[in-house]
Parts: C-alpha cells; sequence; structure tokens
C-alpha cells in the first residue's frame, strides 16, 4: 500500500467522522468547526483525483461562506452571543485540534515528496487539455438532470430557511391592520381649551 492510499483512507475517515459531528454536534461552534473540517479533507480527496478546480473552489467558496453560514445558524437560533464569547477558551482545544490536523495534511500535500511531478502518473490528456471545461461540458451534457435536481434542492432549502426565519414569535411587534382601522376619532385627539395669556413688560 503505498503513501497515496493510505492518505486516501485517512482523508476519508477524518471526512466521514467530521460530516456525522456536524448532525450530531449540540454546540453550533462545534458543528461549523466540523464542517470546515470535512470541507478540507474533501478538498484534499479532489486533490488526489488531480482536479485541482474543485479542490480551489471548495475551499475559497464554502469554506470562505462558512462563517456566514454560523452567522446565519446564529441568528436563527437566536443564541446569546454574550454566552458563547464567555465560553472560547472552552472552544479552543477542538479548534487548535482541527487546525493542527488541516495543517498536517496541507504540509503532507503540498511538501512535493510524495505529489512532486516525479511522482505524479504520466500525462494521458492531450495537449491543452482543461479540467475545468472537461467539467462544465459533463454537468450540461451528461450529468444535467442531477445539476438540476441539486439546484431544486438548493431552493427549497433557501424557502425552508425564510419560512424558518419568520416563524410567529411572542416578543415581535407588528401591527394589526384591523385595529389600526378601527381607530375613533374621539380615542385620539382631545381638545384642550386653554386661555392665552400675555406677556407683562419687566
Amino acid at each position: 500500500m503505498d503513501f497515496k492510499t493510505i492518505l486516501f483512507y485517512m482523508l476519508s475517515a477524518v471526512m466521514i467522522f467530521a460530516a456525522f459531528r456536524v448532525i450530531t454536534a449540540r454546540n453550533p461552534v462545534h458543528a461549523a468547526l466540523f464542517l470546515v473540517l470535512a470541507f478540507f479533507q474533501a478538498s484534499g480527496l479532489w486533490l488526489l483525483l488531480q482536479a485541482e478546480f474543485l479542490a480551489v473552489a471548495l475551499i475559497v467558496v464554502y469554506v470562505g461562506a462558512v462563517m456566514v453560514l454560523f452567522l446565519f445558524v446564529v441568528m436563527m437560533l437566536d443564541i446569546n452571543i454574550e454566552s458563547v464569547r464567555r465560553g472560547f477558551w472552552n472552544h479552543l482545544p477542538l479548534g487548535a485540534t482541527i487546525g493542527g490536523l488541516m495543517v498536517f495534511e496541507m504540509f503532507a500535500v503540498l511538501s512535493g515528496r510524495y505529489f512532486g511531478l516525479d511522482a505524479m502518473p504520466q500525462q494521458t490528456n492531450p495537449v491543452g487539455y482543461s479540467n475545468t471545461k472537461e467539467l462544465g461540458r459533463l454537468l450540461f451534457t451528461d450529468f444535467a438532470y442531477p445539476f438540476e435536481l441539486a439546484s431544486v434542492i438548493l431552493l427549497v432549502a433557501i424557502i425552508a430557511a425564510v419560512v424558518l426565519t419568520h416563524r410567529k414569535r411572542k416578543d415581535s411587534k407588528v401591527m394589526r391592520v384591523v385595529d389600526q382601522l378601527a381607530v375613533r376619532r374621539e380615542d385620539r385627539i382631545r381638545m384642550v381649551n386653554m386661555p392665552s395669556e400675555k406677556e407683562t413688560a419687566e
């Protein structure tokens, strides 16, 4: 078993564990950290498959936007920010462990000892071949229906998120149109008769 196979199994095992912890962690901070870890493992798997564009896009788009996802979860669940800040040092060991694991994997992939030009397989693609162009061609030809299905699922997720954020809350203040139309002049206006006073010269 060569080093690439060992690295593949290691990335896959860590990714499965991180994905499982994303849906089982009770703390949203821990879930977001495990989500970042899962994205990094998936990016490493794409690098092993020589799909550099997908690996970079996964890091830039998803890992770069995971904090926005975390903020959305915090706003939707109405979490007390002060209590989260007070527990910063409680989350530090988990964050340091995940960060150290990602640094180790990046060093193993980018060191060049096992992933240099000599370790790469022989080039079988023609000159000028672009995996990004080939990916776009496959998405809109052979995998057009799964691509559209993923778009529909994302649309349903967006609608569900909007519905959840606009749920009825007890502390929300709204104006009832019926009460506004039922207002009478006598209930809102009071006429006060005050005699005028003349200013006396000093």
